[in-house]
C-alpha cells in the first residue's frame, strides 16, 4: 500500500513518438520510463490478491463501451516493451457527452472490499485552443454487483444507470501542448474501494462525460492478511473486512510439537492487510525447543526439555543420559537415582553410606547415641538418620522391637543431627540400635538402606512392685505366703522384704521380715487376727516400690478344733493305711526270708550226706554240724 501511495503522489514521464491530430494521441507508441515508485509497485505483496489486471491481457480486453463514438480500445506497450491494451476517449469538442465503459464480469472470490488502481493521462483543457466550457478532466468510477454475467446489455442498462457511483476521479497532474510537443506526458496512478460486496461478482463502468484522457490500465484486487507464523500459532489466509477500518478476527492453531499457553489464540487482520493485536499463544511442548521462530524442534539425543515454554533443549545431567530424540527427562545411569521433589535438570544421585563410628554412653535406663556422618553421601545433601530399637533376649539369638514408650530425642526418623538420647528402656536389658543413614532416593534403591549397629546393656534399677500376693497356708500363729517375681526385676533380685502389721494399727506400727525366695512365713501372730501385708524386691540397685496392700488372717482357736476335726478323718484313715503298709512289707520280708532259709538247708544237707556216704565205712553214718564252720565246704573235707 505505501508504493501505491507513491505512484499516486508521483508524475511519470511519457515519450510520445507518434500523434494522430493534435488532440489525440496514441499510446501503442508511448514508452514510460521506469522509476523507484514503478519498481516498487512491480514487487509482489502478500497481502494484495489481483483478480484483475489489464497490464497482463494479450488479447483485446472485449470490454463494452456505450455508444460506440466514445472509448476506444488501443494496443500500446508499457515501460518494459511489453504489450498492454489501453482505452482512450477525447470528444471534447462535442457538448453532453455521457460515454460509458464497461467491464467483463469479475469474479469477487469472497473478498468483501475490493480496490481498484488506475493508471491514466489526462489533457489540460486549458491548453486545447477553442475548447468549448464543457472540457473537463475527471471521470467517474462505478460499480454493479451481480451474481451472473450479463449476456444483453440493452438501452435500458445504459439509460437506466444501475450503477453504485465509487468515486469522481481527478487527476492530480495533467499535461499540456507543451508536454505533448516535447513528447512529455504525466501519468496519474489513483486507487479506490468499495464495499461490502455480497454477490458473486461485479462489472466496473467508466463513465467520460467530456474529458481527454487515455485509460492505461486497471488492476482490481482485494487485501488480505497472509497465513502467518506467529507466537509458534498458525493463522490461516484472511481476507480484510468489509470497510477500511473493520477488524477481521482469525483462529490461530499451534504449530506441530506446541501448545496453547493462553486461549483462544486469535489475531485481528485489520483493512490494510496488516495483523495485529495478538491474543494468546503456543509454545514449544517439553522435548521440543524453537527453531528460527517457526518451527517446534525435538531435541536431540544427550540433551532434553522438561516443561513447555521458549527455552531451548538442555544437555543430560550428571549421572544420566537420553537416547532418544524429543526426551523430556534423562534417565539415570545405574546406581543413580532422582527423588521425588528433584527437578529433572538436577543430577542423578545415589544412596549414602553407613554412619561411623558410633559411640553409646549409659546412664541407668537411658542412652546417648553418637556418630560419624557417612564418608559417602551419594552427592546429595539431605542425609538424615533413622534409629532402628530392638529389645533382645541374653543370648542375642531372638530379638524385638522396643516398646513404644521408648522415647527418642530429638525424635526417631529423619534426624538431621548425628546424636540421638533413647530413654524408657528397661534397665538390665540388652539393646541393639542401628542407625540407618537414608537420603532423599534411598527409597528408590531396591536394597536396604546402608546402616551400623551398636548393643549395649542397661544398668540395673530397682525392680518393679510385685503384682500379687497368694496366701499358701495359716495356722493360729502363723501365714505363709508366696508371690511371683516382678515383671520387670531390672536386675538379679536379692531378696524380698514383706512388712506387715495388724490391720486396726497403722503402718508404723509394722514389722519386718525378708526372704530370698518368693515363699515366706511370717510366724509370732496372733490368732483370729487380719494382717496388712506388702512384699517388696531388691536388687544391687536398691529396693523397688512395695506391692499393693493385701489382708490375711490367721486361724482362730474354733477355727483350728474345726480344722482338725475335719481333717481327723483323713488323718486316720492315713495312719491306718499307713500301719497296713508297714504290716504288708514285713510279711513279705518274712517270707522272703524264711524261703531263702529253706533252699540253702536243703543244699548244704545233700552234700553233706553226699560226702559222708563215700567216705565212712559201710552202714555207717558221720554227722557234721555245718554251723561250726564260716564256709560249709571245709566241714565236708
Amino acid at each position: 500500500h505505501h508504493c501505491w501511495g507513491s505512484l499516486r503522489r508521483a508524475p511519470q514521464t511519457v515519450s510520445l513518438s507518434s500523434v494522430t491530430l493534435f488532440l489525440k494521441y496514441s499510446p501503442a507508441n508511448v514508452t514510460v520510463a521506469q522509476t523507484p515508485q514503478m519498481r516498487c509497485a512491480s514487487l509482489k505483496d502478500d497481502r494484495v490478491e489481483t483478480v484483475m489486471d489489464t497490464r497482463i491481457a494479450t488479447a483485446e480486453l472485449g470490454w463494452t463501451a456505450y455508444p460506440a463514438s466514445g472509448w476506444e480500445e488501443v494496443s500500446g506497450y508499457d515501460e518494459n516493451l511489453n504489450t498492454i491494451r489501453t482505452y482512450q476517449v477525447c470528444n471534447v469538442f462535442e457538448s453532453s457527452q455521457n460515454n460509458w465503459l464497461l467491464t467483463t464480469f469479475i469474479d469477487r472470490r469472497s473478498a468483501q472490499r475490493i480496490y481498484v488502481e488506475m493508471r491514466f493521462t489526462v489533457r489540460d483543457c486549458s491548453s486545447i485552443p477553442n475548447v468549448p466550457g464543457s472540457c473537463k478532466e475527471t471521470f467517474n468510477l462505478y460499480y454493479y454487483e451481480t451474481d451472473s454475467v450479463i449476456a444483453t446489455k440493452g438501452t435500458a442498462f445504459w439509460t437506466e444507470a444501475p450503477y453504485l457511483k465509487v468515486d469522481t476521479i481527478a487527476a492530480d497532474e495533467s499535461f499540456s501542448q507543451v508536454d505533448f510537443g516535447g513528447r512529455l506526458m504525466k501519468v496519474n496512478t489513483e486507487v479506490r474501494s468499495f464495499g461490502p460486496l455480497t454477490k458473486n461478482g461485479f462489472y466496473l463502468a467508466f463513465q467520460d462525460y467530456g474529458a481527454c484522457m487515455s485509460l492505461l490500465s486497471v488492476r482490481v484486487f482485494y487485501k488480505k492478511c497472509p497465513s502467518i507464523v506467529q507466537n509458534f500459532a498458525i493463522f490461516p489466509e484472511t481476507m480484510t473486512g468489509a470497510e477500511s477500518t473493520s477488524l477481521v478476527i482469525a483462529r490461530g492453531t499451534c504449530i506441530p510439537n506446541s501448545e496453547e499457553v493462553d486461549v483462544p489464540i486469535k489475531l485481528y487482520c485489520n483493512g490494510d492487510g496488516e495483523w495485529m493485536v495478538p491474543i494468546g499463544s503456543c509454545t514449544c511442548k517439553s522435548g521440543y525447543e524453537p527453531d528460527n521462530g517457526n518451527v517446534c524442534r525435538a531435541c536431540p539425543p544427550g540433551t532434553f526439555k522438561s516443561s513447555q515454554g521458549t527455552g531451548l533443549c538442555s544437555q543430560c545431567p550428571t549421572n544420566s543420559r537420553s537416547t532418544m530424540e524429543a526426551a523430556t527427562i534423562c534417565v539415570c545411569r545405574n546406581g543413580y537415582y532422582r527423588g521425588d521433589m528433584d527437578l529433572p535438570d538436577v543430577p542423578c544421585t545415589s544412596v549414602p553410606s553407613g554412619p561411623r563410628n558410633v559411640i553409646s554412653i549409659v546412664n541407668e535406663t537411658s542412652v546417648i547415641l553418637e556418630w560419624h556422618p557417612p564418608r559417602e553421601t551419594g552427592g546429595r545433601e539431605d542425609v538424615m538418620y533413622n534409629i532402628i530399637c530392638k529389645k533382645c533376649r541374653t543370648d542375642r539369638k531372638t530379638c524385638s522391637h522396643c516398646d513404644e514408650n521408648v522415647e527418642f530425642v530429638p525424635r526417631q526418623l529423619g534426624l538431621t543431627e548425628s546424636r540421638v538420647f533413647i530413654s524408657n528402656l528397661w534397665a538390665h536389658t540388652l539393646y541393639t540400635f542401628e542407625i540407618h543413614a537414608v537420603n532423599g532416593v534411598t527409597n528408590k534403591s531396591p536394597y536396604p538402606s546402608q546402616h551400623v549397629s551398636i548393643n549395649i546393656t542397661t544398668n540395673q534399677a530397682a525392680p518393679s512392685m510385685v503384682p500379687i500376693m497368694h496366701q499358701v497356708s495359716s495356722t493360729m500363729k502363723s501365714i505363709t505366703l508366696s508371690w511371683p517375681q516382678p515383671e520387670q526385676p531390672n536386675g538379679i533380685i536379692l531378696d524380698y522384704e514383706l512388712r506387715y502389721y495388724e490391720k486396726d494399727h497403722t503402718e508404723f506400727n509394722s514389722s519386718m521380715v525378708k526372704s530370698q525366695t518368693n515363699t515366706a512365713r511370717i510366724d509370732g501372730l496372733r490368732p483370729g487376727t487380719v494382717y496388712v501385708v506388702q512384699v517388696r524386691a531388691r536388687t544391687v540397685a536398691g529396693f523397688g516400690k512395695y506391692s499393693g496392700k493385701m489382708c490375711f488372717q490367721t486361724l482362730t482357736d474354733d477355727d483350728y478344733k474345726s480344722e482338725l476335726r475335719e481333717q481327723l478323718p483323713l488323718i486316720a484313715g492315713s495312719a491306718a493305711a499307713g500301719v497296713v503298709f508297714i504290716v504288708s512289707l514285713v510279711a513279705i520280708s518274712i517270707v522272703c526270708s524264711r524261703k531263702r532259709a529253706y533252699t540253702k538247708e536243703a543244699v548244704y544237707s545233700d552234700k553233706l550226706q553226699h560226702y559222708s556216704t563215700g567216705r565212712g565205712s559201710p552202714g555207717m553214718k558221720i554227722y557234721i554240724d555245718p554251723f561250726t564252720y564260716e564256709d560249709p565246704n571245709e566241714a565236708v573235707r
